[in-house]
Formats: structure tokens, C-alpha cells, sequence
């Protein structure tokens, strides 16, 4: 057996060992993954819990309702308010520690209630590299993480994902919409909804990974470096800077450097922890 399939192997190991678990389930490829795995060796010891968030599109919330239908998998989905915390729309370092513990903190109730011993979320080897304030929050509350304790790279989880036939395997990676907000850029729901509309006219033109982050009134946008062109062709930066100045921004600009996970890090010292 090749060192890939020996990873999804521990991977069922850690399902058997839990005996039943919920699975935070987004609708991404990881926790897709993770979720059909759980499934598919647990069966009804396996569910989903999503959070209807206004700091995830509604498209999302949607696929995921549409996966966990489409493969019989019971499915448990409650709101969170995050912007009615002042501390969260103020939008310090550690904002993502401070949703984390909101979020799971819920999840853990929802489990208890529904006879769940375990809940697990869906962060894989690659997410522990960057600064990532929430799993520090993951780790203190007990969830676990089947996916990086397996060993599982982003690249295992869409091989392994395309192998058994997922559809999501290839889906873009994506990450809250508070991510696209400098830390101390108070967010709120106009801001959101500024990001999620233009985020959405992207995709809808054919982009695939892409980035629309936010400085005050100014919309930079990150595109791979292989589509950056087409967003100069055949009037397209002119639909773009249209619909976004409609949206609110006042100027909308594209990143040369390309789209880059957690770029807005890059203004934190090494040292922040």
C-alpha cells in the first residue's frame, strides 16, 4: 500500500477509534472529505453540523445542505451572530480564536444534546504553517482534527477526494469573508455584503481562485497569475471596476503578486502568537 492510502487508512483507524462523531462541515474540500469518511465507515454514527454565518455566502451554506442530502448524511444547522460581539467586528490578531470559541463552543452542545462523543473539524497539515489563531481554540475545547492527525496535506485530501469520486474535489479553497479585512478594520454586515457580491461577480466570470480583500474603500483583488489577463480582455476590467464602485468601493485594484492564503498576515510580527 502506497503512503498515500496508508494515511487514509489511519484516517478510518481514527473513525473506528471514536465510535461516532460530528463533523464541522463547511462545504470545502477537506471537510467534505472528512465527513464522507466518517460516513461512510460510521453511517448513522456520522452527522454534519453547519453554522449559517454572515461571514460565509449563502452559496456555501446551500452546498453543504445539497452534499449531506445527496449522501444521507443527517445534517444539523444552527445561526451564529458573530458581528453582535464588539470585540469580533473590532477585528484584533486573534479574531479567528474568538470565533472559534464562540462556534465549536456551540458545536460541543449540539453534540452533547444529540449523544455525539466526539466533534471533529476538518484543518489538514497544511493549515499549520501560518498563523492560524482558531485552532489554539480547537485545541483547548477538545475537537479533534482526524485529518491532520493522519498526516493528510491538502494535496492527499483532493487526490484521495477525485479517487472516491467527490465532486468538490477540486473546489477552490476558501476561507471566511472576515479574512479579507486587515486586522483593526472594524467589519460589519455592509462590508460583508461588499465582499461577497464582488467575490461572487468574479466567480460567476469564470474565475476559479481568487481573493477580493478589503482596504477601507479600496477593493484589491487576487486572482491566480494564470487568469490575471483575462480580467484585462474584452471590457472585463471595466465590468469589474463598474460593479464594484456600485457596491461602495472607491477604487478596485488587482494584486500583482496573485492570490496568496493568508496574505494578510504578512503585517504580523513572527512573534505573534
Amino acid at each position: 500500500m502506497d503512503e498515500l492510502h496508508l494515511k487514509k487508512l489511519k484516517l478510518e483507524e481514527i473513525m473506528l477509534e471514536m465510535g461516532n462523531v460530528l463533523v464541522a462541515y463547511s462545504s470545502g474540500v477537506d471537510s467534505a472529505f472528512l465527513l464522507k469518511t466518517a460516513h461512510d465507515i460510521l453511517g448513522e454514527r456520522a452527522a454534519a453540523v453547519t453554522a449559517c454565518s454572515p461571514l460565509f455566502p449563502d452559496r456555501e451554506i446551500n452546498e453543504a445542505k445539497e452534499f449531506c442530502a445527496s449522501n444521507g448524511v443527517s445534517h444539523f444547522v444552527f445561526e451564529t451572530d458573530e458581528l453582535s460581539d464588539e470585540k469580533f467586528r473590532s477585528n484584533p490578531v486573534n479574531r479567528c480564536y474568538i470565533c472559534k470559541k464562540g462556534l465549536f463552543f456551540k458545536i460541543l452542545e449540539i453534540a452533547k444534546e444529540q449523544g455525539f462523543d466526539f466533534v471533529a473539524e476538518g484543518s489538514n497539515t497544511d493549515d499549520e504553517g501560518d498563523y492560524r489563531p482558531g485552532m489554539a481554540a480547537i485545541a483547548e475545547l477538545g475537537i479533534r482534527s482526524p485529518l491532520r492527525e493522519a498526516g493528510l496535506s491538502k494535496q492527499d485530501i483532493r487526490a484521495l477526494s477525485k479517487e472516491m469520486g467527490l465532486s468538490v474535489w477540486n473546489k477552490p479553497s476558501f476561507a471566511c469573508l472576515a479574512s479579507r479585512f486587515p486586522y483593526g478594520e472594524e467589519i460589519n454586515e455592509e462590508k460583508l455584503r461588499m465582499v461577497e457580491e464582488a467575490e461572487k461577480l468574479l466567480f460567476g466570470m469564470g474565475f476559479t481562485q481568487l481573493r477580493v480583500r478589503v482596504h477601507g474603500k479600496l477593493a484589491r483583488i487576487e486572482l491566480l497569475p494564470s487568469e490575471a489577463s483575462v480580467i484585462l480582455e474584452d471590457g472585463n476590467a471595466k465590468k469589474v471596476n463598474d460593479r464594484l464602485r456600485s457596491l461602495g468601493f472607491e477604487y478596485v485594484s488587482l494584486d500583482l503578486g496573485g492570490y496568496v492564503t493568508g496574505s494578510m498576515n504578512r503585517i504580523l510580527q513572527k512573534n505573534v502568537t
